[in-house]
């Protein structure tokens, strides 16, 4: 009788371990899964935040890119303006000088 006690609570003993155990192993199992799924959301994400990075990277390029043009067309503007101030100059010296020299023929 002592023995079949002892089976018994051996018995009861090794089901209570067993199911401690697989307590603990079926919340490790959850964790897991819950970490997986966390992984893959924090993938996607990732994803979607380098898509939007390239995205804005693509677009300041594009804005970098027409900032330059406007610039180009500016300092050619300049140019233009200098180039047309240095003819009208020469021109308005060149009609003084045929005026002076028309005068100066007229005074004789």
């Amino acid at each position: 009788m002592r023995r079949k006690e002892i089976q018994q609570l051996s018995t009861q003993l090794n089901v209570l371990l067993v199911d401690k155990m697989n307590s603990r192993v079926e919340g490790a199992y959850i964790n897991q899964k819950k970490l997986q799924s966390h992984t893959r959301q924090l993938q996607y994400n990732a994803a979607t935040m380098q898509r939007q990075t390239d995205d804005w990277l693509k677009l300041l390029d594009g804005f970098n890119t027409a900032l330059k043009e406007v610039g180009d067309v500016v300092n050619w503007a300049k140019s233009l303006e200098n180039e047309m101030t240095k003819i009208s100059h020469t021109l308005a010296y060149a009609y003084k000088e045929e005026a002076e020299s028309e005068s100066a023929l007229s005074g004789q």
